[in-house]
Order: structure tokens, then sequence, then C-alpha cells
């Protein structure tokens, strides 16, 4: 009964108010996760080949975080971890975003 397409990342509850959380944030502060997603990326060997990412911009910018590259590209990083890796990566994101307003 429910076709409603679901994003990958609203799948999970804490992950998608991390994205919703990042969406609403300053760009700088969206940049400054973006570097720590792909950082924490590359400390668990989780890499994307550079013409993948190149595609993957080129072909879809219709979603918010598409707009800027080292955002989309995070996003890619954050969709290919383990979920579990997905989910604390999220959990620290919520928190660096509340460091940041306080």
């Amino acid at each position: 009964m429910n076709n409603i397409k679901r994003r990958w990342y609203d799948e999970d509850p804490t992950i998608s108010l991390a994205v919703s959380m990042l969406e609403k944030a300053d760009k700088p502060i969206q940049l400054f996760c973006a570097e720590f997603i792909k950082d924490k990326s590359h400390s668990f060997n989780i890499y994307i080949e550079e013409n993948k990412l190149e595609d993957a911009f080129i072909y879809l910018c219709k979603r918010w975080y598409d707009e800027d590259k080292e955002i989309s590209d995070a996003f890619e990083y954050l969709k290919l971890m383990p979920f579990e890796l997905q989910k604390e990566t999220a959990l620290e994101i919520i928190e660096k975003l509340q460091e940041k307003k306080s």
C-alpha cells in the first residue's frame, strides 16, 4: 500500500536527523561536517573512485546536498559506510552541530 520511496538515510531516525540538521546548518558548518565524514570514511578504508564521484555529481544535482561537490561527496561516503558506522557518524555529526550552536 505504502509506495512512498524513502531516501537511504530515512531508514534510520538518527541518520535522518543528522541529515536534516546538516541541511539547516550554515554552509561553513556543512563543509566542516563534510570533511569530518570524509576523514572518518578514510580512517575505515572507505574510498570512492574519483570518476564515480564526478559522474554522480554531474548526474544528479536535485538534492540539497548536491549543490556543493564537497558535501555531495561526503554523502556518497556516508552512504557507503556500514550501517553501524553510519549511525555512529550521524551521532557525532549531531553532537558537532549542537556544539556549534552553543
